[in-house]
Order: structure tokens, then sequence, then C-alpha cells
């Protein structure tokens, strides 16, 4: 294939709130869609939007956007929905996702019920950015009065020493809770795997990503773990990562780095093409005020992936 033409188109959105971790937070996603046409009259897209603060470099979200550019040509000319063009397998028409709520001290019990009531049945809350006690009675209040088929994802972004991390696990006994993520400031598989053996959910890794060497997969110490495209350097990389993950016994699940639609659409294909039964993270476009393309539909807690060949990116015009 023939590239005749690429450019690449800044942007710099406002979020409706504040995204806040216990690492930090923003409230504008700076990056830039990158555009290449071929000689055929195709157009591919790509989505650059570095986060170094959370382990997504200005060199990884560019390999991600430009081949994720160039796979958009090519599955458009193969005539294939992006995540049959990855698996090989029937196109994938929507997936389950979890709702996002933010940090755990600033979410009502209310508004998970109207989650539930809009067809969520995994909400992710974020834990680490408040004292351990203040957020553990949280959590307790929260779970006494969630309806009975709601389940709870929570994120700790490395925010607590091992003391800590047990601490919370074992206060999490009885309670609805669907996986923890990154727990440890300094994770080591063996503080992972003890960790591991005393909780009933699955922890997970994402931003741990120096654990993933060949003894990881040989001997799992976690239950989970969370792919990025943008922080590993593309689709394909993830691809691999994931089917090593599931031969490995490992769940995968996959997740936006809050990229604007452009990201968010190339995030979804790949979910589909590698864990089309999984509750991914991807339910993030509500979170902006304005976007780069037309957002995908979320309808019953599922977010409804494009049919049409390749990514299914349909760019706003300024």
């Amino acid at each position: 294939m023939k590239i005749i033409a690429a450019d690449w188109q800044p942007y710099a959105l406002l979020l409706k709130r504040p995204w806040r971790t216990s690492r930090g937070e923003f409230d504008q996603r700076e990056g830039c869609l990158l555009r290449l046409q071929s000689a055929d009259g195709l157009t591919g897209w790509g989505d650059c939007a570095p986060l170094p603060e959370f382990g997504i470099s200005e060199a990884s979200a560019t390999a991600f956007a430009e081949e994720c550019a160039h796979l958009d040509l090519i599955a458009q000319q193969a005539g294939l929905p992006l995540n049959a063009w990855l698996s090989g397998e029937p196109p994938v028409t929507n997936l389950t996702v979890n709702r996002n709520f933010g940090p755990i001290l600033k979410c009502s019990v209310e508004a998970l019920v109207d989650a539930a009531n809009a067809g969520f049945s995994i909400l992710k809350l974020k834990v680490g950015g408040a004292p351990l006690c203040d957020e553990i009675a949280a959590l307790h209040r929260l779970a006494k009065s969630l309806p009975t088929e709601l389940r709870l994802r929570l994120d700790a972004n490395r925010a607590w020493n091992f003391a800590e991390a047990q601490s919370f696990i074992a206060a999490c006994a009885g309670l609805p809770i669907e996986g923890l993520e990154e727990p440890l400031a300094e994770p080591t598989p063996d503080l992972l795997q003890k960790l591991q053996s005393t909780a009933a959910f699955p922890l997970a890794i994402d931003e741990s990503i120096h654990l993933l060497d060949a003894d990881f997969f040989r001997h799992p110490p976690v239950g989970r773990i969370v792919i990025k495209p943008a922080r590993h350097g593309g689709l394909l990389a993830s691809v691999e990562l994931a089917l090593r993950a599931r031969a490995s016994g490992i769940e995968v699940i996959v997740t936006s780095s809050l990229e604007s639609t452009c990201g968010l659409l190339a995030c979804a294909h790949l979910a589909a093409a590698v864990a089309p039964d999984a509750v991914h993270g991807l339910a993030t476009a509500d979170w902006f005020a304005e976007d780069t393309g037309s957002t995908p539909a979320i309808v019953g807690g599922r977010l409804q992936l494009p049919t049409g060949p390749g990514l299914s990116f349909q760019v706003l015009k300024p």
C-alpha cells in the first residue's frame, strides 16, 4: 500500500471533571491525531496521547498511533473491522464495559445505583488517595447499599506498602469486590503472590510492566493483567501480550489511557480481538467535554463497536 500523505493534528480536550488518582490529577487531555492517506483513497487514523506520569511515554504513544493508522488502512483494504482483522475471527459488535467513578471518597451510593440502572454490572473506583481507614469505611458503606448484582473493581495505582495492601485486602472479605489493580508501591512477584494468596478476587498489574518477564508467565503472581496498548507501543505487541497471558491462565482486561475517541476505538477493537467476553475499562468518552470524533454508544453497559472496515473513526471537523 502506498502512503501519499501524512499529517499530525494536535488536540487539547477539556474534561468534564478532573481525572484523579493516587498519583496525581489532570483536567485536560492533550495529544495528536495521525492521519494517513493512501493512493487508493483510504484514510487511516491513529491517536498519540502520552501520559508519562502513568507510564505512557511519548515514544510508545507515537508508536501506537503510527501502527494503528497503518493497521486501519490494512483492515479497510481487507474489508474487515479492525478487531476481526486482528483476531481472524468473526467481527465483535459489542463489549461489556465497567463504569468509572474516580476516588472512592467522592462517590455516592446514588451514583452507583444510577449506573446499575443504566445496565452496568461492574463499577470502578480509585483507592489509595486518602487514609486507608477512611477508604475502608467508605467501601463498606457503599457495599451495604449496592444492588446485589453489582461488583466493584478497585484501582490503587501503586499507592500502598505491603502492610497497607494486606490490611485493605483483609477488609474486603465478604464484600462484592471484582478485582484490585496495582496495590503495591514497589511490587515484586513474591509480594504480589503473597497478597494474591489472601485475596478472594484477582489482583492485577497495569503500569508495572517491568514485571512481565518469562518468570511472570511461568509462575503468575496475580490473576489478571490490564493492557493499555499505548503503553506497550501498539496493537500487535498488545495482542501478543494478551495471548501469552491467556495461555498462562491470566485474565486480560483492556483499558483506555483516556485517549480521545480515536484511541478509544483502537482499544475497543483490541479488547474485542483478545478477550471479547471480559469486562473492559472502555467507558471513558463521557469524561470529555469535547472529543475528536463520534463516540461509540454504550447501551445497557455494553459499548457498541462500529461494524465498518478498519477502525471506523469518524473525525469531527474543527
